[in-house]
């Protein structure tokens, strides 16, 4: 057995779970530090909830290891592990008050009433619950019962806490909010948070590395700036974030950058690594990389970047941000997303979509 590193929380040692022929989860190896957020990220079915119930003993997997602290907890039942859990529908007693549901893990771990009521109360602070100690879970909003869920899962204090779409049922407003209050815990705490989520803006907003997931596999695993700004696969470039899409085959190819043809226009962008000469490759680009000027400025637009020509068909208003849709010859359409501009744009403009040449990435296909 390896020496433990006493920064490694968490470790996944070839992680293997097959359900009869499917294989739910494909050896999965991971270190996860104890200061850390780490987010699971993936659609439906990529196997993230059944790598969290491996991790929370509620699955044994086929093969590989678990290991906590350093200690082997594979097949260890869940109530030894010292891992809280949080679900995205809470699992309220809705017969108990606040403070019945917030302590029933310890009344389990038959822990005296002492340390229960100095418990509760630390929770209730953190948790910032005073008042709603003797209310059920049906007087409680939303946002309440998810912070007496919350309040549930760390009572123990538990060595780190697994978290399960938890904002799932939650409206985009009180979302946002938790997500904030979320890192906060976890930034105080200083135990290990592992969040399960298929949106990426809480995964970008709360964690501080991401695991894309697919299939049962990671795509990439690496820090939230670096997922959303390097994907190393097609499918990440196109799970996290927002991007247009375009393919050709490769006409050139000098050092870090390669040339290729699309919708009749030479574009120059960073090298896939491997694609040659004559191969096909997929360029993906996200769209407030992507910039607009209108025609009769074309020469405004900088000489290391790429522009296309094409016609103004609406504008879509975000506040912050607006979405210009450019509709190109060949009936393709590129996104360019900023800040409301100043100059006049209406549908029907003749403008260019540009961006600069070392940004994006190119993937080779097949």
């Amino acid at each position: 057995m390896s020496s433990h590193d006493d920064t490694v929380s968490l470790s996944l040692e070839d992680i293997c779970k097959q359900f009869g022929p499917v294989k739910a989860v494909d050896g999965i190896n991971l270190d996860i530090r104890q200061d850390e957020f780490f987010a699971l990220l993936g659609p439906s079915g990529s196997g993230k909830t059944t790598l969290l119930r491996i991790i929370a003993g509620l699955e044994h997997p086929t093969s590989g290891r678990v290991m906590v602290g350093g200690q082997d907890v594979t097949f260890m039942p869940p109530y030894h592990r010292r891992i809280g859990m949080v679900f995205q529908n809470f699992l309220l007693f809705p017969h108990k008050t606040v403070a019945e549901n917030i302590v029933f893990p310890l009344r389990m771990q038959n822990i005296g009433k002492a340390q229960r009521d100095d418990r509760l109360s630390w929770a209730i602070q953190l948790l910032r619950l005073q008042g709603l100690e003797a209310r059920y879970p049906h007087e409680l909003s939303g946002g309440q019962q998810q912070r007496v869920s919350l309040a549930r899962g760390l009572i123990s204090r538990p060595a780190l806490l697994l978290l399960d779409e938890p904002l799932a049922n939650l409206d985009r407003e009180l979302r946002a909010e938790m997500e904030i209050e979320i890192r906060r815990y976890q930034k105080e705490l200083k135990i290990p948070f592992i969040y399960v989520t298929h949106n990426q803006e809480e995964a970008l907003t709360m964690s501080d590395r991401i695991a894309v997931m697919r299939n049962g596999v990671f795509e990439q695993v690496g820090n939230r700036t670096e997922v959303y700004q390097k994907p190393k696969t097609v499918f990440v470039a196109g799970f996290v974030g927002q991007s247009n899409q375009m393919e050709g085959k490769v006409d050139k190819v000098n050092g870090g950058f390669l040339a290729f043809t699309w919708q009749g226009k030479k574009l120059v962008v960073p090298h896939a690594g491997d694609a040659k000469t004559g191969e096909l490759v997929r360029f993906m680009i996200k769209h407030e990389d992507v910039q607009i000027e209108v025609a009769s400025r074309k020469s405004a637009i900088p000489g290391n970047h790429n522009s296309i020509p094409g016609k103004l068909r609406d504008i879509i208003f975000k506040g912050q941000t607006v979405n210009y849709l450019v509709d190109l010859e060949g009936g393709m359409e590129i996104v360019a997303s900023g800040s409301p501009r100043d100059m006049t744009l209406a549908a029907g403009d003749l403008v260019f979509a540009f961006w600069s040449q070392d940004t994006g990435s190119s993937f080779k296909l097949g």
